[in-house]
């Protein structure tokens, strides 16, 4: 008999929420908007540790909800009655279909859809094993992200950025992960708004180590840094356009990983 294939399993979920045709005075109010995320994290299950939201001149606005599982974040286009919406959640914690009807509500809108649901951190059992996951394209093409960027007319750009084999002592270094969000803006030429908010969750072993968020001017970033497995799973949200290799590669020198995986998605 041949031995049972190990099925694996996955230390996070990364959704990806399209909004359209909102109310875009509650896209262009921080406190309603804070009100909105606080509830779709509370009801779908999350843990809520805090938040921060940010006016941009002359309209829009980014925020964030810490929570212990991970993070919601969202950015708004008011002239354009949209917002993209990002849940990121240890496991299945998160109950993303409360989550969604929570956003339609709030922000007024019927035109919600769940558009991307990437696993982060694929593990075999309690072994470190990488599964090798391809970059997924809706379509083939092979043009620059760069081209396709501008020719598409692209809300934004966003990189998941897996890294594996980190140098175990930076990422358990809180200050070279603040300063790491603080060298990766200047990188990709973003300006940074507030502090870096480093958050160390150790109550469960599978999911234990800091996380970050810190919010640009042109959306976020964030990062979770698992001590279990020494990967690093690092998001770039921006409506400006960066390079996502660039940001990959100088992401995985920074913390000295061994290779990385990198999934693009344009946000429209």
């Amino acid at each position: 008999m041949h031995p049972a294939a190990t099925v694996p399993t996955l230390l996070a979920r990364h959704r990806i929420i399209e909004c359209h045709d909102c109310n875009p005075d509650v896209l262009n109010d921080p406190a309603r908007l804070d009100t909105i995320l606080l509830e779709a994290a509370r009801k779908s299950g999350a843990t809520v540790m805090g938040s921060h939201f940010h006016t941009f001149e002359p309209q829009g606005v980014s925020g964030v909800v810490v929570v212990a599982e991970s993070h919601f974040s969202i950015h708004t286009w008011p002239e354009y009655r949209y917002a993209a919406v990002d849940a990121f959640g240890c496991g299945d914690s998160i109950d993303i279909q409360v989550a969604l009807s929570v956003l339609r509500e709030g922000l007024q809108t019927d035109d919600i859809s769940l558009a991307g649901d990437i696993a982060r951190g694929l593990l075999n059992g309690s072994r470190m094993e990488r599964f090798r996951v391809e970059p997924v394209r809706l379509v083939e093409d092979e043009r620059p992200w760069r081209e396709r960027f501008v020719e598409e007319s692209a809300w934004g750009i966003q990189s998941a950025i897996d890294i594996h084999g980190c140098d175990p002592q930076l990422i358990r270094d809180a200050e070279h992960v603040r300063q790491f969000a603080v060298d990766l803006s200047d990188h990709i030429q973003m300006k940074r708004f507030g502090e870096t908010v480093v958050v160390d969750f150790g109550e469960n072993e599978r999911v234990a180590g800091f996380s970050l968020v810190q919010l640009i001017e042109t959306s976020l970033i964030s990062g979770h840094f698992v001590n279990l497995s020494n990967n690093a799973h690092i998001d770039i949200f921006s409506c400006a356009f960066y390079e996502p290799a660039e940001a990959a590669e100088f992401s995985r020198e920074y913390f000295q990983g061994c290779n990385y995986h990198l999934q693009v998605t344009l946000r429209k």
